[in-house]
């Protein structure tokens, strides 16, 4: 009788790191299925913020003029703050953003904006609403974006 009880708790903790190992993977799988949707959302948001872009550079191109549009945005997406910002070099310009706090590095969620314009300007989701505004400046024409303010 001796034997048989120790193997019977080896075998028990045998079952528990077994099970644990179990729970840990399956933990690790759901939140890997929560975060491919929220970052296709953003992927999705930052096309609609490129698409206004667009859309505003070719109104200020056509009609000569100062253009602005506010973009009624979601506070977050799922349970995460985002952010997005415009930015350009001398190639090309584009709309990049993550989800989580702001940060100074690029990311790898970007989508291009028309080749020759000046893009400015950075939003966070706890801002609230965002202005988007475009106007020509020495024929060059610049998107801007802006948190929306009373003001603005």
């Amino acid at each position: 009788m001796p034997t048989i009880t120790p193997s019977y708790i080896y075998t028990f903790f045998a079952m528990v790191i077994v099970s644990s190992i179990l729970i840990s993977s399956f933990s690790a799988y759901v939140v890997a299925l929560k975060t491919i949707p929220e970052v296709q959302q953003l992927e999705n948001l930052l096309k609609h913020v490129a698409s206004q872009g667009y859309r505003l550079i070719t109104l200020t191109n056509v009609a000569n003029s100062t253009s602005r549009v506010v973009l009624e945005l979601p506070s977050s997406i799922g349970s995460k703050q985002y952010w997005f910002r415009l930015c350009n070099d001398s190639s090309r310009a584009w709309v990049e953003g993550a989800l989580g706090p702001i940060t100074k590095v690029s990311v790898g969620n970007q989508v291009s904006l028309p080749n020759m314009i000046v893009a400015v300007g950075n939003y966070s989701s706890v801002n609230g609403p965002a202005v988007l505004e475009s106007y020509l400046d020495q024929a060059i024409p610049v998107l801007h974006l802006i948190a929306w303010s009373e003001e603005a």
